[in-house]
């Protein structure tokens, strides 16, 4: 059982994919297959813009080892991308600025999209796979309502990619799912077990 959202999200779907044997189910929320080019819509790149942003060398000269450059970054997403309810304290930025704002560890954090494998580049190059190609692993899929890089109308080709997928829906709820509907999440987790037991 391997639960994700984010980065997590892809590499739950990775494993998934590549050995399912390993997994009774896995629970996930966006990002997920099937956005394909409607990444390229003027909407979706009034978000997705920061994708770009990271492939440019000015990103290590204006943000890498500035904490208070890395903070306003990070408070602009910790905001931007969460649902009206949901706040965090200034400690809690205190406690990212810490980590992401020593030398090197921004510029360690882009990684993932240097490599290719943000969402921009992934959605472009997804194809459907054939039918027996799909992810078998039963999947509990939960998308936030309010998610402003993933919009809930993207989850119309979920079953070109996963065979056996349940749809659930967060209300009210951003991009940080796990953080912002922490019970859904973790009640998620514990049905696909239990579910997954009694299969057994």
């Amino acid at each position: 059982m391997i639960g994700g959202y984010d980065v997590g999200s892809r590499i739950a779907q990775t494993i998934a994919r590549t050995s399912p044997d390993l997994l009774r189910a896995i629970v996930v929320a966006p990002p997920l297959p099937g956005g394909g080019d409607r990444v390229l819509s003027a909407d979706a790149q009034r978000e997705f813009w920061y994708q770009a942003f990271h492939q440019l060398d000015i990103v290590d000269e204006i943000i890498d080892g500035n904490p208070s450059t890395v903070r306003a970054y990070l408070r602009h997403f910790w905001s931007h991308w969460s649902g009206p309810a949901f706040h965090r304290t200034e400690a809690e930025l205190d406690r990212l600025v810490h980590v992401y704002g020593a030398p090197g560890a921004f510029t360690a954090s882009i990684g993932w999209y240097r490599a290719g494998s943000g969402t921009v580049a992934t959605s472009l190059a997804e194809t459907s796979p054939e039918p027996d190609d799909r992810i078998a692993v039963p999947a509990t899929i939960l998308w936030p309502e309010l998610d402003p890089l993933f919009p809930q109308s993207w989850g119309d080709r979920l079953g070109d990619f996963f065979s056996a997928a349940t749809l659930q829906a967060l209300p009210g709820v951003g991009h940080f799912s796990p953080l912002e509907g922490p019970q859904e999440f973790a009640s998620a987790i514990r049905d696909a077990l239990s579910t997954g037991q009694a299969r057994d």
